[in-house]
């Protein structure tokens, strides 16, 4: 009998424990937009140029040289080998919407990472690969990305890495040069034209989230469970970093927002930002409540309610910690997030 009032009770309480109705819930987060830059050189520029013009989430791309021993060279300069330098790409984009180890993966598969000065058919020092940064707090990441990139290949990489010495743009007519003519040559396959359209934040197929995520992660996030309060893993979690969808790592919430609600569930006042995140009528178990879903995982997170503190905007968004994965500060730059960590401010 005690088990069966305990059953009914933690039911009432999954539904009912986080039940306040909003009548009409608007963030005030907007997008926030920065220009980051990274420097790739990957064989002839054109290919390069052209790939990661296609990213959603890079603002703008330059063909040049690279740490050039000679002021302002030209093409033939270059290509003369006499001048040290790389063709190379300027990439700016904003690390809000792509992170820097998602493009940094993206130029690992447009190149051959283990051969040396050498490209597809072209060949001298100038093909040679490189990722050149402008930050110092870039360096950590680029090195990690390249350890991961060691680990999965016998081959020694020899992808060189080091801080941008001078990029000089190269003339008008190398500057996008593949979508000036298409039937150009290039050493990158078509199928990475295809992926990098794609936003970084894509819904993975159906398979790989069954065989990736928990069954409470899938059952939460594909199947708009809700797990058992008090019992999660990051009702409690007290540590300053950023939560993130589960299914996509889209950054979805900071910790700086998260407050104690006494529900039993990890509770924010807002989304980072509010192009982040989905809300939606939710008319299910006979009650009134909007529902709160990744934008471009389409991950079920929970529902947000209009009991929160009122001097921090009155909102209160109940998450599923299953829906979630918790990012430390310590590691939430090499992790690609570091363009978040401001948000955090100071202790």
């Amino acid at each position: 009998m005690k088990k069966s009032i305990y059953i009914i009770f933690m039911i009432q309480t999954i539904l009912t424990g986080c039940a306040a109705t909003p009548q009409d819930v608007r963030v005030g987060e907007t997008e926030k937009q920065r220009a980051d830059t990274i420097y790739l050189a990957g064989g002839c520029f054109w290919g390069t140029q052209r790939l990661f013009s296609l990213v959603p989430g890079v603002m703008e791309t330059e063909a040049g040289y690279a740490n050039s021993t000679v002021p302002y060279p030209t093409y033939k300069d270059v290509c003369s080998g006499k001048t040290g330098a790389a063709e190379c790409v300027k990439v700016v984009y904003n690390p809000y919407e792509v992170t820097l180890p998602y493009l940094l993966r993206l130029y690992f598969k447009s190149v051959d990472p283990t051969t040396l000065n050498r490209q597809g058919n072209d060949v001298g020092t100038q093909y040679r690969t490189g990722i050149y940064y402008s930050k110092e707090e870039d360096k950590p990441v680029i090195e990690r990305q390249l350890s991961i990139l060691q680990d999965k290949n016998k081959n020694k990489i020899v992808i060189e890495s080091g801080e941008i010495r001078n990029f000089y743009p190269a003339e008008e007519y190398h500057q996008e040069y593949l979508e000036k003519n298409p039937g150009g040559y290039c050493h990158v396959s078509p199928q990475l034209f295809v992926e990098a359209r794609r936003p970084q934040y894509s819904k993975p197929e159906k398979s790989e989230l069954e065989s990736r995520l928990t069954p409470l992660q899938y059952g939460v996030t594909q199947q708009n469970k809700t797990e058992l309060p008090y019992s999660n893993e990051y009702w409690n979690e007290k540590r300053r970093g950023i939560y993130v969808d589960i299914t996509t790592g889209e950054p979805l919430f900071i910790s700086t927002d998260k407050f104690d609600s006494g529900c039993g569930w990890p509770s924010f006042t807002k989304p980072i930002s509010e192009s982040l995140i989905k809300e939606l009528p939710d008319t299910s178990h006979g009650m009134q409540r909007v529902e709160v879903r990744s934008k471009n995982g389409d991950a079920h997170l929970g529902h947000v309610f209009e009991d929160g503190p009122k001097d921090r905007g009155g909102l209160r968004y109940c998450i599923n910690s299953a829906a979630l994965r918790f990012i430390p500060e310590k590691d939430m730059a090499k992790e690609g997030y570091a363009a978040y960590l401001e948000l955090l401010g100071n202790e």
